[in-house]
This record gives structure tokens, C-alpha cells and sequence, in this order.
């Protein structure tokens, strides 16, 4: 009798565009390759762009490792207004006038957001408490409990275009970027949410390297198959 064949397994970098969700490209992946078994190292809201790397068959295993991979981002904060989801996504909640801008002012208060830090998680995220998301709480109205969690920061750059500031940060797995725009706002005297934001590195995973949406839907299954890389340490088996 002969042995079933190997299932298909690896990493599919995956270029997220603007407005659809990470389950969303993991259904794409998996009507394209007809496959089930497929999962994302870590989720992109809608309104973000960039590296989705998405998990076929058994390189699912490897999910946990990739979350916790250092990670680039690019972005935009807007200064004036704050959101209730600390992004564009959101209603706003609180105004105040932009900061000056002046540089060694930005500068110090970028630097309280570099390094080791204390970040306090949005309310609208899917991180539990006593069981319950805090999204599932902050869409019913009710007390949201403030989470705070040590991350790791570093700012690659960033150019004041006021009421603007675009960015580059490199940060731990776990970061929230939504929670550096609403803070750094707060910290320069004014309110500020997360206006755009594209994720550029997953570890030694490059943007650059990934498949847009187009060329997916273009792909056939067997080109789609080989564009498969191998999971990290190769335990696939």
C-alpha cells in the first residue's frame, strides 16, 4: 500500500492591504490552495498594511516563535484628536491642539517611548481579562480594566510633518503602536491617535519578499505552492 502523500506545509509572506482583516487573508490562502489547516503569526487590524506571514499545514507550529519575533513598523501618528481605538478606526473622544513640534521637545518625549517601557493596551484589543477580551467590554460600555505590560522599543526614525509625525520603530513582539501614538500624545501636552501603519520585518521576514492580493488572485495553486518557504528550524515533520 502506498504512503498518503506529504501534505503542503511553510510560510507564505503575504502583503496585507488596507482594509481586510487577517482571517480574511487566511481565507484567501486557504480557497486558493484548498487547504484548512492555515494560520497567521500575528494579526494586522484592517486599517494596517504589510508583512501577514501566513502558516500552512504543519509550519502552524511554528506560530508562537514567530509572534515573538522583533518586528518593523512604519507609520503615522496624527496629532489634535484621540479615538476611543487610539487608531483611524475609531470615534474620536478627546481634542487638544497639536504640540509645537519643536525638535528638542519631540525628542525627548520620543525618548520616553525607547527602550524598555511600560505600555498601557488599548481597550479595543483582543487581550483577556478574568476571560473576557477587552474589545467585547469596551463595545458593551462597560468598565474597561487598564492592562499594562513591559515591551521593547527602539526608534529606527522620525520626521515631524505637523499635525503629523512618520515613523519607523522596531519593537518586541507583544508592542502595541496604536498605544506609543495615543501616549506620546498625551505626553506632548496634546491628544494623538495612530493614523497609518504598514509592518515592514517579522524577524528576517521582509515586506519586500511577500505577495501582494493582486498577484495572489492571479497565482495558480501550484505556483502559490511554491512560493511556500520553510518554517523556522525546519520542524515540520
Amino acid at each position: 500500500m502506498d504512503a498518503p502523500a506529504p501534505q503542503p506545509a511553510g510560510l507564505f509572506l503575504f502583503d496585507k492591504p488596507k482594509g481586510i482583516t487577517s482571517h480574511d487573508a487566511v481565507y484567501m490562502l486557504r480557497r486558493k490552495l484548498s487547504i484548512q489547516k492555515i494560520g497567521h503569526s500575528g494579526t494586522l487590524d484592517p486599517m494596517a498594511t504589510g508583512l501577514l506571514i501566513l502558516l500552512v499545514g504543519a509550519a502552524t507550529r511554528s506560530q508562537s516563535a514567530l509572534q515573538g519575533s522583533a518586528k518593523v513598523y512604519g507609520g503615522t501618528i496624527l496629532f489634535g484628536a484621540e479615538t476611543d481605538t487610539w487608531d483611524a478606526e475609531g470615534r474620536v473622544v478627546a481634542e487638544a491642539p497639536a504640540p509645537s513640534f519643536e525638535p528638542a521637545v519631540l525628542a525627548a518625549a520620543v525618548k520616553r517611548f525607547d527602550g524598555k517601557i511600560i505600555q498601557q493596551v488599548p481597550p479595543y484589543s483582543a487581550v483577556k481579562v478574568g476571560g473576557k477580551k477587552l474589545y467585547d467590554l469596551a463595545r458593551r460600555d462597560q468598565a474597561v480594566p487598564e492592562v499594562r505590560r513591559e515591551v521593547e522599543v527602539r526608534w529606527l526614525s522620525f520626521s515631524a510633518r505637523p499635525p503629523e509625525l512618520d515613523f519607523e520603530i522596531e519593537c518586541s513582539g507583544g508592542t502595541y503602536i496604536r498605544s506609543i501614538a495615543c501616549e506620546l500624545g498625551r505626553a506632548l501636552g496634546s491628544r494623538a491617535h495612530l493614523s497609518a501603519l504598514r509592518r515592514l520585518r517579522i524577524g528576517s521576514y521582509d515586506v519586500g519578499e511577500a505577495v501582494t492580493a493582486e498577484r495572489l488572485a492571479a497565482m495558480t495553486r501550484e505556483e502559490t505552492l511554491a512560493m511556500l518557504r520553510p518554517a523556522p528550524g525546519g520542524g515540520l515533520a
